[in-house]
């Protein structure tokens, strides 16, 4: 029989693991993230971090919030309503900074830039280009068309504005168009085309891509929580490769628009050509920047006049504090 003694010190005990579970919430440290564009692939790990607890794992309760072709994310980040953004490149956050706003690239998930510019079949490289009609964004001009044209020799008469759509290039075979080698590649051969992608990564492009920036306040005072974001995306990446249904269900739930079809060619392209895995991230651990390749980059702007020396110190661009002992192997 249970007596009344008893009946307290169950009250009490339930009492005891409420608080315990309470306290458990409350040790998860809120923290958001604004990626680059529509919910994709490309998010994969950052979604999977969240779908399996990863992130919760490291003490962090993560929000993702979408970016878009209209969304300044580090303008929301500066207005204090995000932690950390996923840069295009550490090229961008290099600019951003000498702008004035303090932002600092603490990793980098994709050691290779997928950019590509994708043309008609009939062109085998960059030097047949030339004579070619070449779309491009706004965007491009600050990062890599002026290594296009240095390397390549084309010249900015060649360009005409890249709007997200690939209409103009199935209509005309002079043209050539930019994209993300995991996207619009896809794209163009669901409406029946023929063509080649060229990334620049190939041919001595020196960016990273998918880069984690952060506001040089945050990087100080949110030290941990910043280590678990990336410790955590590290990880989601990994485990994204092993399985990535559970990021793709909310990828989907973000971006109603994304197919199963175009999930599955975006991932396998980013695990064909390396662009997590390979190079430094080897070795080192996926999310690695190391000091030579943001030198690369840093004397790439300088060379193109893409930023001013005088104005911007490399050493406060960036931070390997985050990723120097991850080890987070593919």
């Amino acid at each position: 029989m249970t007596t009344p003694r008893l009946v307290t010190l169950r009250r009490a005990a339930a009492a005891l693991l409420a608080a315990g579970a309470a306290g458990s919430a409350s040790a998860q440290e809120a923290f958001t993230f604004i990626t680059n564009w529509y919910a994709q692939a490309e998010h994969g790990g950052y979604y999977q971090a969240v779908a399996t607890g990863i992130y919760k794992k490291h003490g962090i309760d993560v929000t993702i919030r979408m970016g878009g072709p209209q969304v300044n994310t580090y303008q929301i980040m500066a207005a204090g309503q995000a932690d950390c953004v996923m840069g295009s490149s550490d090229l961008q956050a290099m600019q951003v900074r000498e702008g004035g706003l303090p932002v600092v690239t603490v990793a980098a998930l994709f050691q290779k830039d997928p950019q590509v510019l994708i043309a008609h079949e009939g062109v085998k490289g960059f030097e047949d280009m030339k004579d070619k009609t070449i779309l491009i964004s706004s965007l491009a001009h600050r990062g890599y068309w002026p290594w296009l044209k240095a390397k390549y020799g084309f010249t900015d008469a060649q360009t005409r504005p890249y709007t997200f759509n690939i209409q103009p290039f199935m209509a005309d075979k002079n043209v050539v168009q930019q994209g993300y080698l995991s996207s619009e590649p896809f794209a163009i051969q669901r409406a029946g085309g023929k063509a080649n992608a060229f990334m620049f990564s190939d041919f001595g492009y020196p960016a990273y891509a998918n880069t984690v920036t952060c506001m040089e306040k945050t990087t100080k005072d949110r030290a941990k929580a910043v280590a678990a974001f990336v410790r955590g995306s590290a990880e989601g990446w990994k485990s994204y490769f092993e399985n990535p249904a559970p990021a793709n269900a909310l990828i989907k739930k973000d971006n109603p628009n994304m197919t199963d079809e175009q999930l599955a060619y975006s991932l396998a392209k980013l695990k064909e050509m390396g662009i997590v895995a390979s190079g430094d991230a080897a070795k080192l651990g996926i999310g690695v920047i190391t000091d030579a390749r943001m030198k690369a980059s840093y004397d790439f702007l300088v060379s193109a006049k893409l930023v001013d020396p005088a104005k911007l110190e490399l050493a406060k661009t960036y931070s390997t504090e985050f990723v120097r002992d991850l080890k987070v192997l593919p």
